[in-house]
């Protein structure tokens, strides 16, 4: 029977704790980041642009969220290259302050009131550091969870950087939404938007408490103390895993699918050159509640790819959550709050965990140690980029007060995307039963099925008696979803 250390890395796991780290640090980053897409699609076209037409400022509002994904791919290069050259644990700190500090002066800028064009230059310019930063965030808290996690439970462990997403969104629009009802509109415009960017500062201590006490993981220590740290991942990357990059930046168009729940459709519902008439505080409880499912099914959903495989649920969730998303945007254009309500838990808290909560641990799965987190940088940041951009289409192609049908064109667009992102999929090979030292090489035979839930199952017990033990809290609710 095999060992199930074999072809693992030798060294001193911390799973939980790279976990909780994982955890913190998205929270942390997408808190920052949905809260400047609120502002982007309910409050920036009236303080930081010009208001001789409203459309405009809707459009260049939305630009500016974009311009943040255009400096990922920056990111990705830069960030990808020291993690994979500096270690896991270096690169996550570094992006947490980046994204901290870059969110809390976005809370300090001028508007276009008092300082004109500068206004969106500073807007601008804080969202490309926002950019940079996070495009490290996913790639490098991926690696380190699952590079942590036990062979069989690396599904399981790193789900929990994507339930950290989620949570960020939830954190976002509950200080969004008591800010938004509670104080008056003239104010809310004038001050109560920054006090959401300027409480980041809070989340950046907790995170770096958390993070600092990460150990490397074992199997970077490993490639650095047997000398085998590339001197250039980036070529390494490009060289040897260019397909499998290709691959995960077309899944990654999957994110179209919050693009969809969160930011075209917020200004959708909400602007008034819309005609829609959904008020701010009643359309932010939306997603919001598809998140609160999302939370809840994520480690659920990871621990089910430990069992049958990456490949299945990430096919299904895109599909699924790209066809529902017709049904989304239908409910909207009707102003019915329940039935966007009942919409929004099946396309953004059901459909789309299949890939959400898999991704973290499906992507580092397809590259080796030396280059992983370049290459997942590299492969999901250009995906999301290109995913992030498309609300400026989505404006552009179906503008308020036009002909076409809201919901048929900008639904079309979304199901042709996660099409070709379940394509990718399809056609990558499945990983959850490789070794964590056999990743990324081509011509590797994964551990018999059988085999596998032995392992799984011998691992499974023995951390409930490593708990028992030590008497060991679990980490949020990974005891029941473990089971």
């Amino acid at each position: 029977m095999t060992n199930p250390k074999s072809n693992e890395p030798k060294g001193r796991r911390q799973s939980k704790k790279a976990a909780a780290s994982g955890w913190i640090g998205s929270t942390l980053e997408y808190y920052d980041f949905f809260i400047y897409a609120t502002a982007a699609s309910l409050i920036f076209p009236q303080i930081f642009f010009p208001q001789g037409d409203p459309k405009i400022a809707i459009v260049a509002s939305l630009a500016t969220y974009g311009v943040g994904y255009v400096a990922r791919p920056i990111g990705a290069l830069v960030l990808g290259h020291l993690g994979d050259t500096h270690g896991r644990k270096f690169v996550l700190i570094l992006c947490m302050f980046m994204m901290g500090f870059s969110t809390m002066a976005v809370g300090l800028l001028p508007t276009y009131g008092q300082v004109g064009l500068w206004a969106p230059a500073g807007l601008v310019a804080m969202r490309l550091i926002q950019g940079f930063a996070v495009a490290g965030e996913i790639a490098g808290a991926s690696s380190m969870v699952l590079e942590h996690a036990p062979f069989g439970r690396r599904g399981f462990f790193a789900s929990f950087t994507l339930q950290g997403v989620q949570a960020g969104q939830i954190l976002a629009a509950a200080v969004f939404l008591p800010l938004a009802h509670y104080i008056p509109t003239d104010a809310f415009n004038a001050w109560g938007w920054r006090i959401p960017f300027l409480l980041s500062f809070f989340i950046i201590v907790a995170g770096y408490y958390i993070r600092r006490d990460v150990d490397e993981t074992p199997a970077f220590v490993e490639e650095d103390e047997h000398g085998e740290i590339a001197k250039s991942p980036i070529i390494q990357a490009f060289t040897d895993s260019w397909a499998d990059m290709f691959r995960v930046a077309c899944m990654s168009l999957t994110t179209v699918i919050p693009v969809v729940a969160t930011i075209f459709g917020a200004a959708y519902a909400v602007q008034p050159a819309y005609g829609i008439g959904f008020h701010a505080d009643v359309y932010l409880w939306i997603p919001v509640l598809g998140n609160i499912l999302a939370v809840i099914l994520i480690p659920y959903v990871g621990n089910l790819s430990d069992k049958v495989g990456r490949k299945l649920p990430t096919v299904v969730g895109a599909l699924g959550s790209g066809l529902l998303s017709f049904g989304y945007l239908y409910s909207i254009s009707i102003h019915n709050a329940p039935l966007a309500i009942v919409m929004a838990l099946l396309m953004w808290g059901l459909a789309y965990q299949g890939f959400n909560a898999i991704f973290p641990s499906f992507y580092p799965e397809l590259f080796r140690t030396r280059n992983r987190v370049t290459g997942v940088a590299i492969g999901h940041n250009t995906g999301i980029t290109i995913a992030a951009l498309l609300p400026a289409l989505f404006v552009a192609v179906a503008p308020p007060g036009g002909s076409v049908s809201i919901p048929f064109t900008i639904g079309a667009i979304t199901f042709a995307a996660t099409i070709i992102a379940a394509a990718a999929a399809l056609t990558a090979r499945e990983t959850y039963r490789i070794h964590l030292n056999d990743l990324g090489k081509p011509g590797v035979v994964p551990v018999e099925r059988r085999e596998y839930q032995r392992i799984r199952a011998q691992i499974l017990v023995d951390a409930r008696l490593t708990e028992a033990r030590r008497s060991i809290v679990p980490l949020g609710n990974s005891k029941s979803a473990e089971d």
